[in-house]
């Protein structure tokens, strides 16, 4: 028996843990589910932390819990994680560094794996945040994998999104310029205890500064941390609630919305589009057909690409059929 709207609405936590496990199964009563509790979405805060394996995500994400608790804001978690190649489940399951938050009913954390999927965020992430986000969630906080500059996803579909830096990795901030980084509304150097923090943070400053940003646009500040002891992430909460007030501008959240609306309708075609391009193939016999003709070089999987587009199979599948009454005649 699939979830209920209302039990999700309600609050209920082991309701909306089996429909996660069921969207990222892809069962379709929970699509079902999901399109009744869409409607109830948007009340949630939404933010992203990414950045480079070894940074200290986990542990950030822990200590901004902490802190958003002390507050009384109820807290979703979403941690994408590297996908077991046995299991095909996330490898790191539920962060051992937040363990000390699974007792709290106020907080909700949940373990996604990539499956594949590229960009740093998993299939259902965007799923699993709206359960979140009509649940209840005050902020839900969305954890990438880490896979360094295909990570430019996630900053679509959150309000704020943190991009942590550390000292010592052997990153150069110019090379990462064109990728990561421009993503950042704030930019965490983290692990600040370390030799060579104060340069790193002197080199963001100065990236920062020679771009040019409009008359009313958002400058990323550069924030100083050590997640471990909870150094400085008092201050980085003040710069993400000064964030907040930025995107909640009439202007600024109109375009929010229509992005992260954007990004959701893009992902739910694609999906559905190539799971029906591949089922008519399949049941019409083509797909065979054309994958030996690939394998043999006799057709470029580019082309048949643009002939799935544009639906000119039945040709391909004439032009079969014909060759097979051919070579019966010839037989001798």
């Amino acid at each position: 028996m699939g979830v209920s709207a209302k039990d999700i609405l309600s609050g209920d936590i082991q309701a909306a843990a089996r429909l996660m496990r069921d969207l990222d199964d892809e069962i379709p009563s929970a699509h079902r589910t999901l399109k009744t509790l869409y409607r109830h979405t948007g009340r949630a805060y939404l933010l992203g932390i990414t950045g480079a394996p070894g940074s200290g995500k986990s542990t950030l994400v822990d200590c901004l819990t902490g802190h958003l608790r002390q507050e009384g804001k109820t807290v979703g978690i979403v941690a994408i994680d590297p996908t077991s190649p046995f299991s095909g489940g996330a490898i790191l399951g539920d962060r051992i560094r937040m363990q000390k938050h699974t007792l709290d009913d106020g907080v909700f954390i949940r373990s996604l794996a990539t499956r594949g999927h590229l960009g740093g965020l998993s299939k259902s992430t965007l799923d699993i945040v709206n359960v979140m986000d009509a649940m209840g969630k005050d902020v839900v906080i969305i954890e990438t994998v880490g896979v360094g500059q295909d990570e430019v996803e996630i900053v679509k579909v959150v309000h704020t999104n943190l991009v942590l830096v550390v000292p010592g990795l052997g990153d150069d901030i110019q090379a990462l310029k064109a990728g990561i980084l421009e993503i950042a509304d704030i930019f965490v150097v983290n692990k600040y205890d370390r030799e060579g923090a104060d340069r790193t943070k002197q080199e963001l400053e100065t990236m920062v500064s020679m771009n040019t940003y409009g008359e009313g646009e958002w400058v990323p500040p550069v924030m100083a941390t050590v997640a471990q002891t909870g150094t400085g992430v008092h201050e980085l909460l003040a710069e993400v609630a000064r964030h907040w007030k930025f995107v909640s501008r009439e202007e600024n959240l109109k375009r929010y919305r229509t992005e992260k609306a954007k990004v959701e309708l893009m992902e739910i075609l694609k999906k559905k589009l190539i799971e029906k391009a591949v089922d008519d193939l399949s049941r019409s016999g083509v797909l065979d057909l054309l994958l030996r003709d690939i394998a043999r070089k006799h057709l470029d999987p580019y082309s048949v690409a643009d002939k799935v587009v544009d639906h000119k199979f039945a040709f391909h599948l004439r032009k079969e059929s014909g060759k097979g009454k051919a070579n019966r005649k010839n037989r001798p």
